[in-house]
């Protein structure tokens, strides 16, 4: 057999030993070893990258969703930081649902994804702006901080509140990267979240401007009150890192 074909189906053994029996003529106490290795490594990782996802399942039912994710998966990226966005791509585009999956199974893997993506992230903050007047100032959206709603509240979910349906309003949050590069998160609303999209998608903006950008697509009944409140928000989004 050709070594590329003797390759193939050594790791299409190693995926899945059940069902693609090894190449011939190799040991099957050499062979455990790496099937081992492939399964024990990739399982650690996940389970490291998503501890209340993994905190939800009996142990055989997650050793199974690991499994299913080795065998069906396909991943572009060889590296193992990136394991973890490869099995949130597959929760949400691969994954047949199974009564032992939780309905937010899929928001509660981007939540903690979310997490080490931040802490990994290569970007770096700029200098701080420590000007009083933020309405005068030009403002831009940190690279580290990452505006997110959810239809379930990630945030509070684990083995003890584990809700069935969606909650009648979306979960607002504010994830971001600080100076002492921490991770944190921080509970928000529709109105702060659009603000910073506001932010995001424009350049060169004050933040008079995209206060009163937003006072125009909420019909704000007196945009003069909101820019007041709207600078004491601007100040503590600033004392976070969250803008610059």
């Amino acid at each position: 057999m050709p070594f590329a074909e003797t390759q193939k189906q050594l790791a299409d053994h190693l995926r899945n030993p059940q069902y693609n029996s090894a190449p011939e003529g190799v040991e099957d106490r050499r062979l455990q070893i790496y099937r081992d290795l492939v399964f024990n490594n990739i399982e650690g990782f996940i389970s490291s990258g998503f501890p209340i996802l993994r905190s939800l399942y009996e142990e055989q039912d997650w050793l199974e969703l690991v499994r299913d994710f080795i065998v069906t998966h396909r991943a572009d990226s060889p590296y193992f930081l990136e394991i973890s966005a490869e099995f949130v791509q597959y929760l949400n585009e691969e994954r047949e649902m199974r009564s032992t999956d939780p309905g937010f199974m899929q928001e509660l893997a981007h939540y903690e994804w979310v997490e080490l993506a931040l802490d990994v992230s290569e970007e770096q903050l700029p200098p701080a702006n420590l000007a009083d007047d933020l309405l005068l100032q030009t403002l831009q959206v940190s690279p580290l901080a990452w505006a997110l709603s959810y239809q379930y509240p990630v945030h509070l979910l684990g083995p003890d509140y584990r809700p069935d349906h969606p909650a009648e309003e979306p979960t607002f949050l504010i994830v971001y990267r600080n100076r002492q590069d921490q991770v944190e998160f921080m509970a928000s609303n529709a109105v702060t979240v659009r603000l910073l999209n506001i932010l995001s998608g424009a350049d060169n903006l004050s933040g008079r401007g995209a206060l009163l950008q937003l006072a125009e697509e909420i019909a704000h009944p007196d945009p003069q009150q909101l820019l007041v409140v709207g600078h004491d928000l601007l100040k503590m989004l600033q004392s976070h890192s969250i803008i610059l």
